[in-house]
């Protein structure tokens, strides 16, 4: 940091910490379900530029949904250099399986670097992408992280110099597929919804992207995000559940926290459910293995729901592919299943690993069933 940045960041540290407190704020669950049901019944009713229906089969059509990618500039603050070559294989992967791909937003970085530093140092990736997008089985939505694409009347310019195609920029999307007879909808959106810095009007949004960030980025002084607060994430996970578990017909995939979440239950709350059932039916060994499993996911994982016993298994959340040690999750949509995987580097070479899987008529009958009052 320079000189000049070492006495700006002295003078305006309290001033710029404190707006950001104060406009970011933590979660807030009537400002979410707001901005959610909109996005949701604007994408229903046709608006285009908020998003599109994507009608599938689901005993026979492939989604991978990754978000949180936060590509930057190969510097020390780089996140995604470490997972770049686990992205990169996976991408390959679903490009040849034929799968659809659903970018959820933050896919680049562009709080702390400019649209041309992050461009140079992801030809690769940006390569990769394009796969998709030649073969139109792509989906591109903005997070809070790449506001530029909502907001910039040059957007459209910027991506098709980078990918050499025209890429819409979405909101979300709606998949809808037919389970057992009955209509099932999957809303995918990033989830940073209802955040009065990045969910505002043109202006607010304009601001946030091209002024407010950069100077939180030049000052070194991080933004309050779910995906640093682990508080912050817990309570944003809850609100997205409890607005998918009033739209029962309708599932939720966000990123955002980079917190993985699958049938609305973290890896530690699942850890614990399964816990109490080996405890039930005197699964000795079992007990053994889950208490020590839980005992490091602990680490990672702060709170538990009070209800994660009861919960409706209609929130998912892809986690990110920025983790320090170069892993990534993702959703995958599939042969009519629904899973929670990652990709990880093992003996020089890039595996792909199952964490939690469940079928869709599973997901849709369990969404059906009455919530169960908590005692």
């Amino acid at each position: 940091m320079s000189f000049i940045q070492r006495i700006l960041r002295r003078i305006l540290f309290k001033p710029v910490t404190w707006a950001s407190n104060r406009f970011s704020s933590k979660p807030d669950k009537e400002r979410i379900f707001k901005a959610l049901n909109t996005l949701h019944e604007a994408i229903i009713s046709g608006n285009d530029k908020k998003g599109l229906v994507i009608p599938f089969r689901a005993d026979t059509d492939r989604f991978i949904i990754f978000s949180d990618q936060h590509k930057g500039a190969r510097n020390g603050a780089d996140d995604f250099a470490p997972a770049e070559r686990n992205y990169l294989d996976a991408l390959a992967y679903y490009k040849t399986a034929q799968y659809f791909f659903i970018n959820l937003g933050d896919s680049e970085e562009l709080w702390e670097n400019s649209l041309g530093q992050v461009k140079k140092h992801n030809a690769a990736t940006f390569a990769a992408e394009r796969e998709f997008i030649t073969v139109e089985r792509h989906v591109k939505i903005f997070g809070n992280h790449d506001l530029l694409w909502a907001n910039d009347p040059l957007a459209g310019y910027y991506l098709k110099n980078m990918f050499g195609y025209k890429v819409p920029i979405h909101e979300g999307v709606i998949l809808t597929t037919i389970v057992n007879d009955t209509p099932l909808q999957i809303l995918c959106t990033h989830g940073h919804q209802g955040d009065l810095q990045s969910d505002g009007n043109w202006f607010s949004k304009f601001f946030v992207a091209r002024i407010w960030a950069p100077l939180q980025s030049y000052l070194d002084i991080n933004p309050n995000s779910p995906a640093f607060y682990d508080e912050v994430k817990s309570l944003h996970n809850s609100i997205m559940y409890q607005w998918s578990a009033e739209h029962k017909d309708t599932m939720l995939i966000t990123g955002h926290t980079h917190q993985p979440v699958f049938a609305s239950l973290t890896h530690l709350e699942r850890l614990y459910k399964q816990l109490q059932y080996a405890q039930k039916n005197n699964l000795q060994e079992k007990v053994t293995e889950l208490e020590a499993e839980i005992k490091r996911r602990e680490r990672e994982y702060k709170t538990l729901s009070v209800d994660y016993l009861t919960m409706r298994p209609g929130y998912f959340n892809t986690g990110c592919c920025c983790y320090s040690d170069g892993d990534i999750t993702g959703i995958e949509i599939s042969d009519g299943w629904l899973r929670l995987i990652k990709w990880k580097k093992e003996d020089n070479s890039t595996r792909r690993i199952v964490l939690e899987e469940m079928s869709l008529t599973q997901l849709a009958e369990e969404n059906k069933q009455p919530l169960t009052e908590t005692k």
